[in-house]
């Protein structure tokens, strides 16, 4: 029996779906994490899409959401705007 790579990108098929990924991810990962998971959230929709939608080339996405990278704020906010999503800051319970 052949098996084939888990590739979460399959999964994030709603807006609901990807906001709920990006949030567990921005709780409970590191700044590496939530660069691999917006890669692969832009990859689910598609980088010629978010190219589009972001004003950003293709190449630049690739690179800027590729492993060990380190994309400026300004870069990830325009794909989080891109995928459909916003950042927001809400309070920690201490």
């Amino acid at each position: 029996m052949e098996t084939s790579k888990f590739d979460i990108a399959d999964y994030l098929d709603s807006n609901e779906m990807v906001a709920e990924y990006l949030n567990e991810i921005l709780e409970n990962g590191n700044e590496n994490d939530l660069i691999t998971a917006i890669g692969n959230v832009a990859k689910a929709i598609g980088m010629t899409k978010i190219a589009e939608k972001s004003g950003l080339s293709r190449p630049s996405l690739y690179k800027a959401l590729s492993d060990g990278a380190k994309p400026q704020f300004s870069t990830i906010v325009k794909v989080l705007k891109a995928v459909g999503g916003q950042v927001t800051v809400n309070p920690i319970s201490v």
